[in-house]
């Protein structure tokens, strides 16, 4: 027997179950199918780095919203996000410091609280960070990180409270459709018909898109995470460092150990299969971001490996997501290729997707400058960095 729905999501991670929770919240019946587990994939594997530092207006009013929701999101949602507060650093050398006083000018003119700092400034936020190269930062006291599973969780629970079906270990194995319209899927759980569903697919969006015969430009990329267990004089929290001239990162996990990546765009010629990868980490990857983070904290020297793992980025041309019905008029929703930095804006995305399928007149955030028809415009949403990574 069918089941029936309004809108059919297919993924569970922090897009689709965020979207599930706005658009349930908006009186649609949803139902979430995910082949796994909620959280089980890219999403639950997130550093998790809460920031507002973007380059353009709809990014940054975007992440401004979710920092909000995530400061307060057991108010909003109803259950806890794992949210750490331990501010925020954008790292730049002097080459990129015109783009970094744009990007500040542009958030502060949104309410961000973010300004320009020096090196010496930096090393008053976080002792001991190197800062003679000369730097300038971004400083964002209201950033941090929080937990990704406990987030993507929190928000599944919540669609179920207002009457979204989340089913799990429910791989979708074709999208039925009638005409130019979709009307259903099918399913290892069965089949279920909906007029609307929406692909919140990431890395597996280009397979999903394939089932309606759409060549989405979404690469599923291979990356890397590395831990770090700091000695007993660096227990404690420290910021969320993005260094761009060492193209690394790095934050806190809990008070004894580090977590570490890169800022790289060359992850993006990592390309696998996200069905079939190597999930482990890499000694030589250990090794070079401990380097880059031992230069510009020294005191890390001190630390000691625990390993790490690997995981996806959904990766566009441009770094920036599609969100848009392809083709319009079908009811095939697409809202994938967020390239790593997705997270963060979770809490807005669902609520874009939601004011997006329901037509509302007057959204809190368009979603146009996410068109699919960009690409072919040449109208990409390009950063005021080399690395488009960080939007």
């Amino acid at each position: 027997m069918k089941k029936t729905a309004d809108v059919i999501i297919i993924g569970g991670g922090i897009m689709g179950c965020s979207s599930a929770y706005h658009l349930s919240k908006a009186g649609l019946k949803v139902t979430l199918l995910e082949k796994r587990y909620v959280g089980d994939g890219p999403t639950g594997k997130s550093s998790a780095i809460i920031r507002q530092h973007y380059s353009h207006k709809i990014t940054a009013s975007m992440a401004f919203h979710s920092l909000k929701i995530f400061h307060n999101f057991k108010d909003e949602v109803g259950d806890e996000c794992g949210f750490n507060h331990t501010g925020f650093l954008n790292v730049v050398s002097e080459k990129d410091l015109e783009g970094l006083k744009l990007n500040v000018q542009l958030q502060q003119s949104l309410g961000i609280n973010t300004k320009v700092i020096s090196g010496e400034e930096i090393a008053e936020v976080m002792p001991g960070l190197v800062t003679n190269d000369p730097l300038y930062a971004a400083y964002e006291p209201d950033g941090g990180y929080a937990d990704a599973y406990l987030t993507v969780g929190a928000y599944a629970r919540a669609a179920k409270k207002l009457g979204a079906e989340i089913v799990q270990k429910a791989e979708v194995t074709a999208i039925r459709r009638s005409g130019d319209k979709v009307v259903g899927v099918d399913s290892s759980k069965g089949q279920f018909d909906a007029p609307v569903i929406l692909s919140a697919t990431g890395a597996w969006a280009k397979g999903v898109g394939q089932m309606v015969d759409l060549d989405l430009p979404i690469n599923s990329c291979r990356v890397q995470v590395a831990y770090f267990h700091r000695p007993g004089d660096m227990k404690g929290y420290h910021p969320v460092v993005a260094d761009f001239v060492k193209a690394s990162y790095f934050r806190p996990e809990g008070t004894d150990l580090t977590v570490a990546g890169l800022i790289d765009p060359a992850e993006a010629n990592a390309v696998v299969d996200p069905d079939e990868y190597d999930e482990g980490v890499n000694l030589d990857f250990v090794t070079e971001v401990g380097e880059k983070i031992m230069y510009r904290y020294p005191d890390m020297e001190k630390s000691e490996s625990r390993g790490g793992y690997a995981s996806l980025y959904a990766v566009t041309p441009d770094w920036h997501a599609i969100v848009d019905e392809l083709p319009q008029g079908s009811g095939y929703y697409v809202c994938s290729g967020f390239s790593g930095h997705g997270f963060k804006l979770g809490p807005a995305v669902g609520l874009m997707v939601a004011d997006f399928i329901t037509g509302n007149s007057t959204p809190k955030f368009d979603h146009t400058l996410f068109r699919f028809s960009r690409f072919e415009e040449k109208e990409t949403m390009e950063g005021r960095y080399q690395y488009s990574i960080v939007g």
